[in-house]
C-alpha cells in the first residue's frame, strides 16, 4: 500500500523532513476529473452586483436600475446581497439598492434578505441604518424580524463594541417588537455573548437577567459549551438539574467537550457510561470530541480504537473523525499511521476534504517540502477538493518563502477561476512577493482581477504597487487603480 506521507530514515525523520507520496486508494477513492466550478450567479445578478459597485454618486444606481429592465425578484435580491456579504462590498451603495428594491408597490424583501443587510450594514459599524431599517420593516411587514434577525444585529454589535453595548440593543430589540421576546430571544443574547465575547460575560449576563425570563435546556446547552473549566461548567449543569430539565445528547457532549479540553478523561469516560444509563445514546460528535481529548494527552492509538468501538456501538464515524484521529498522529509525528486512516476512510466510502489535506500540508510546510506541497495540492484539485483559505495560505507562504512566483500565480488563477480561498488573506502575501521581486505588471493585474471579483484589497497592498508604478512613471496606471479602489470608499493617502 503505498501512503500519502511517509517517513524517510530515522535519521531525517528526527529533524522533520519527510518523503511524500499518494496512497493509491486515496487518488482513486473518486473520479478524476476537473474540479466542478461552483454554481455562479445568474447573468442579472452579476449584472446588479457589477452596478452596485460602479455606482459611485448618489441616485446613480437608481438610474441604472431602472433602466436596466431587470426584474428585482426577491430571489435575485437574496444572490445579490449574499455576494455582496462574501465579497465585502460597499454598505451605503449596497442599502441603496436594497432601498429601491423595497420601495416597489406590493413588494416586501425576504427575511434573508433583511437579515443579510443588516449583518453587511454591522459589519462597518452603521448601526444607525440598521435601527433604520428595523424601523421602516415593522411599519411595512413585523413578520419579517424574528429572533434570527435579532441574533445577526447582537452578533455585529458583541464583535465591535461592548457587552453592555451589546445588552443594551438587546432590550431596545424588545422595546421595538415586543411580542416575541422570550426565552428564545434570551437565548440568542447568550449564544451571542459565547461567541463573539467570552463564556465569562455570558454567565454573568446569565445570572442578571435569568430572573426575567424563563431558562430552558436550550439555555443551558449554550452555557454548557465553550468553557475550558470543568468546574465551571459542572456549575451549569447542577443548576440545570436542580430546575428539572432532563439533559439531552447536546447537553452530553458540551460537558464532554468541556472535560475533554481540561484533560479530564476518566469524567468523560464516566459521563458517556451515564449517557448510556439514562438511554442518551452516544452520537458521532460524542466519540469524535473523545478522539479529540486522547490526542491532547498523547494517546494516538488509543484514539483509533475509539474508531472500531464507536462501529460496534452502530455510531459509524464520519469525515470529522476520522480527521480527528488523522491529526492525532500527524502531531505525534506517526505520518505513517495517519496515511493508513486516510486509505481506511477511503474504503468506508468517505472522501478526504479539504481538512484531511491541510493536516498533511501543515506537515509539509514545518519541513518546507516545497515540491510534495505541490504535488499534493496539483492532486488535490485533480480529485474534486477545493482548497480552503488555510489550504492556500500554507502554500502561498511557502511560495513566497521559495520566491516562487509561477506557483503563487498559478494558485491565485485557480482561485479566480474556481472560486475559493480567501482574496484578502492570499493577495496580501502574493502581493507582497510580486512586489519584493519588482513584477509590477504582475501585481496590477492580480489587484484589477481581486477589484473585479469585488474584494477589497488592503491599504497597505494597494500602497506597494502604487509607489512601484510611480517610481517606473506608470502614472496613468495608478490613476486607473485609484479609480477601481474608489468603488470600496477607500482613501489612499497622496
Amino acid at each position: 500500500m503505498m501512503m500519502i506521507l511517509k517517513p524517510l530514515s530515522s535519521q531525517c525523520a528526527s529533524h522533520h523532513v519527510y518523503s511524500f507520496r499518494l496512497s493509491v486508494s486515496f487518488l482513486h477513492s473518486v473520479a478524476l476529473s476537473d474540479p466542478k466550478l461552483p454554481v455562479g450567479e445568474d447573468d442579472d445578478a452579476e449584472t446588479v452586483y457589477r452596478m452596485i459597485n460602479g455606482s459611485n454618486l448618489q441616485g446613480e444606481l437608481n438610474e441604472s436600475l431602472s433602466s436596466s429592465g431587470i426584474h428585482l425578484s426577491k430571489d435575485l435580491i437574496d444572490k445579490v446581497l449574499k455576494r455582496v456579504r462574501f465579497s465585502h462590498g460597499n454598505p451605503l451603495q449596497t442599502l441603496e439598492f436594497y432601498r429601491y428594491a423595497g420601495a416597489r408597490r406590493g413588494f416586501n424583501h425576504s427575511s434573508f434578505s433583511l437579515d443579510t443587510m443588516l449583518y453587511i450594514l454591522g459589519r462597518s459599524r452603521k448601526f444607525d441604518q440598521i435601527w433604520e431599517i428595523l424601523i421602516e420593516t415593522k411599519r411595512k411587514d413585523r413578520s419579517l424580524i424574528s429572533p434570527r434577525t435579532m441574533q445577526v444585529v447582537l452578533g455585529r454589535v458583541a464583535k465591535l463594541c461592548s457587552v453592555r453595548q451589546t445588552v443594551e440593543s438587546f432590550w431596545k430589540f424588545k422595546r421595538l417588537v415586543p411580542d416575541f421576546f422570550d426565552t428564545a430571544c434570551f437565548n440568542a443574547l447568550l449564544r451571542t455573548l459565547c461567541q463573539e465575547k467570552s463564556m465569562t460575560d455570558a454567565r454573568n449576563v446569565y445570572h442578571s437577567l435569568k430572573d426575567q425570563f424563563q431558562p430552558d435546556l436550550q439555555t443551558f446547552n449554550i452555557l454548557l459549551s465553550g468553557w475550558k473549566s470543568s468546574e465551571e461548567a459542572d456549575a451549569f449543569f447542577k443548576e440545570m438539574k436542580e430546575k428539572g430539565l432532563k439533559p439531552d445528547v447536546v447537553t452530553y457532549n458540551s460537558l464532554i467537550d468541556v472535560y475533554c479540553k481540561d484533560r479530564e478523561m476518566e469524567k468523560a469516560y464516566k459521563l458517556i457510561d451515564k449517557m448510556r444509563e439514562e438511554d442518551e445514546t452516544p452520537d458521532v460528535i460524542t466519540y469524535t470530541t473523545i478522539i479529540g481529548g486522547l490526542g491532547l494527552i498523547g494517546q494516538p492509538d488509543k484514539a483509533r480504537e475509539v474508531l472500531k468501538e464507536m462501529k460496534e456501538y452502530g455510531c459509524y464515524p464520519d469525515v470529522a473523525a476520522y480527521n480527528a484521529a488523522i491529526r492525532n498522529f500527524c502531531i505525534a509525528r506517526r505520518l505513517g499511521d495517519a496515511d493508513m486512516l486516510v486509505d481506511e476512510m477511503v474504503r468506508n466510502g468517505l472522501s478526504p476534504n479539504a481538512t484531511t489535506y491541510n493536516l498533511f500540508f501543515r506537515v509539509l510546510s514545518l519541513a518546507n517540502d516545497l515540491g510534495r506541497s505541490w504535488e499534493l495540492y496539483e492532486r488535490m484539485l485533480g480529485n474534486g477538493c477545493l482548497p480552503n483559505t488555510q489550504s492556500c495560505m500554507f502554500l502561498i507562504k511557502m511560495f513566497k518563502r521559495h520566491e516562487k512566483v509561477d506557483m503563487a500565480l498559478q494558485l491565485w488563477e485557480d482561485m479566480v477561476i474556481k472560486g475559493f480561498g480567501s482574496y484578502s488573506l492570499v493577495s496580501d502575501v502574493l502581493l507582497d512577493l510580486l512586489c519584493d521581486l519588482a513584477k509590477v505588471e504582475e501585481a496590477e493585474k492580480c489587484l484589477l482581477e481581486m477589484v473585479e471579483k469585488g474584494h477589497r484589497p488592503s491599504n497597505v497592498s494597494f500602497k506597494r504597487i502604487k509607489l512601484l508604478m510611480e517610481l517606473a512613471n506608470k502614472h496613468d496606471k495608478v490613476n486607473n487603480l485609484k479609480q477601481k479602489m474608489a468603488i470600496f470608499g477607500t482613501e489612499i493617502s497622496q
